[in-house]
């Protein structure tokens, strides 16, 4: 141990800078934060999917099966055959809607697990499953919570304004119809402005630890002030890869049908055909529940990132995870979690560079102004306090005329000297030409 202070390295650079960034840092580094750790991002995410998927497609197909089975028994066209095809469609659609249901909790548990790792990812982490889970676990209920409040609400809202169409529609048909379009399309800008509102609250509720009603309060207050932002990061997402999803979707599609014709040019059911149908449809739904994946990874990913901007903005939060870093690079252990550490605060909003100052109005350019006549003149920035003059210093002469020698100080003047005693004076000397003065009588 010496008594100076050891080189240390330069800390290493988390997915973002830590500073608050703008829109196109966030919409950018939510596309390439996938490549930190795909292992825990895209591995977990295709993992869970891909078995909801199957098993979702098992269930639907098996009670599709079971109810649509009874059908070979009964009569076409009888009154029995019509009430149990009813009767398994309804089924086949509840069992579909619950399986659905438990595959969106599903969704959601990704989306915590790409909330944490992301989180970690800020600060130069890259932490494994096991570690991320801790952090998810204990919030996993209340993000399903969310969810199932989320998909309640829609539920209820769309069925309110499907049975207002449809009692509108049995007085008036066309007055239906248009109500039903006027509806949907004021839902459209509903739906985004709560989705944008909304869009932090897995973020929060993982990050900061809070209930469901908290959480929807915070991210209310976070994106105040950062709506059309948010609004653009998450309609350019979700418009990129609905496209995406589309061009991959349609060409195998159009492959399927080809193939068939193809394999089973007269319409026959044969074993080939079908067997190259069902591996083209197999690939189609592989490649879109990939696209589907990477989603649901980008957009979580952008989710935290405007968190992150937010609360850098209106609390400090780079001020915290900076000071975390440098606390973790330099050996400290047991830190606490910077996420959790000024949650609430407030500080000064930052202002862009050359703005003015708060209730102040912008000061022109060009050279100070002057002061105004019999003002003192301010001292300029970094000069030295004039000292105060010893004595006044002459004035510069004229060009052209010679300096005047400064005198030097004067000595003190001497005190009066006492008058001399009174003499007899002289008598004067009679003015030139005159005659002399007449001598005193009695000389």
């Amino acid at each position: 141990m010496t008594a100076y202070p050891a080189w240390t390295p330069a800390s290493r650079p988390g997915i973002v800078p830590l500073h608050p960034f703008g829109f196109g840092m966030i919409l950018g580094r939510s596309f390439t934060a996938l490549r930190h750790n795909p292992r825990v991002l895209l591995g977990f995410a295709l993992g869970v999917q891909t078995v909801a998927y199957i098993v979702l497609s098992a269930a639907i197909a098996g009670a599709a099966i079971a109810s649509f089975s009874r059908l070979d028994t009964l009569v076409e066209g009888s009154d029995d055959f019509n009430a149990v095809m009813a009767g398994s469609i309804a089924l086949t659609a509840i069992v579909a809607l619950v399986l659905g249901v438990a595959a969106s909790g599903l969704s959601v548990l990704v989306q915590g697990v790409v909330v944490a790792e992301v989180a970690h990812g800020v600060v130069a982490e890259k932490p494994t499953l096991k570690v991320v889970w801790r952090r998810v676990r204990p919030v996993v209920w209340r993000l399903i919570g969310y969810a199932a409040l989320t998909f309640t609400a829609v539920i209820l809202v769309l069925a309110v304004l499907a049975g207002i169409v449809v009692a509108v529609s049995f007085a008036l048909l066309p007055v239906g119809i248009l109500l039903g379009l006027l509806l949907a399309l004021g839902c459209v800008p509903l739906y985004l402005w709560l989705a944008t509102k909304l869009f932090l609250v897995p973020s929060v509720i993982i990050l900061e630890g809070t209930g469901i009603r908290a959480g929807i309060a915070r991210s209310w207050r976070l994106t105040r002030g950062r709506f059309w932002s948010t609004l653009g990061v998450l309609v350019i997402i979700s418009v990129a890869f609905s496209v995406v999803a589309q061009i991959i979707s349609f060409p195998l599609s159009f492959g399927a049908s080809f193939l068939s014709t193809l394999l089973a040019p007269t319409g026959a059911p044969e074993p080939g055909a079908i067997a190259g149908f069902i591996v083209v449809q197999l690939l189609g739904q592989a490649g879109i529940l990939l696209v589907q994946c990477i989603a649901l990874v980008v957009q979580s990913t952008s989710a935290v990132l405007v968190y992150v901007d937010a609360r850098m903005r209106t609390e400090g939060l780079d001020q915290d995870l900076a000071a975390y870093v440098e606390a973790r690079d330099a050996g400290a252990n047991d830190l606490p979690d910077p996420y959790r550490v000024g949650v609430g605060r407030s500080i000064a909003p930052l202002q862009p560079w050359g703005a003015p100052p708060p209730g102040g109005a912008p000061a022109a350019w060009g050279p100070p102004a002057a002061a105004p006549y019999g003002a003192p003149a301010g001292v300029p920035y970094g000069a030295a306090p004039a000292a105060p003059p010893y004595a006044v210093a002459p004035a510069t002469p004229p060009y052209g005329v010679p300096p005047t020698a400064q005198p030097y100080a004067s000595a003190p003047a001497a005190p009066p000297a006492p008058p001399a005693p009174a003499q007899n004076a002289a008598p004067t000397a009679p003015p030139y030409g005159a005659p002399p003065p007449a001598a005193p009588s009695g000389a």
